[in-house]
């Protein structure tokens, strides 16, 4: 029992850490979004890029309730294999996400990060989150 505690705080800080990353992704999102326009723009690519990182960027906060809702209500939290699968997205997304923010990446860079550090966590928490309150079973 004593690496399931462990497991619990550590993944409730990679998962603040990421959101935190995510949330500063959203008020500075103009370099990003600059980077990945060609020297010569208008405004039109300007707002449809700005708008492509701001989709991306809701979801993912989306998908941050999704996991939070399963964690803090227990349907996840003491799950080892969603536990130790969520921290090692999170972290790879805190990381890549920093390199992200101060490096000035491409903005279409972040739907690779999302499928795997955020998409993926997530789908495994919507298939617990069911088993659990869909077919009534005990969370493993």
């Amino acid at each position: 029992m004593v690496l399931v505690s462990g497991l619990v705080p550590a993944r409730f800080l990679t998962l603040t850490a990421h959101l935190v990353i995510v949330i500063t992704i959203f008020w500075s999102r103009d370099k990003n979004v600059l980077a990945s326009l060609p020297l010569q723009y208008s405004p039109q690519q300007y707002q449809r890029q700005d708008l492509e990182l701001v989709v991306a960027l809701a979801v993912t906060l989306g998908l941050f309730a999704v996991e939070l809702a399963g964690f803090l209500a227990g349907v996840s939290m003491f799950n080892k294999t969603q536990s130790l699968l969520s921290i090692g997205a999170h972290t790879a997304a805190a990381v890549a996400l920093l390199f992200f923010l101060f490096d000035q990446w491409d903005s279409s860079l972040y739907w690779g990060i999302f499928a795997l550090c955020s998409a993926l966590p997530a789908a495994f928490e919507i298939l617990l989150f069911v088993s659990v309150f869909g077919f009534k079973r005990k969370p493993l």
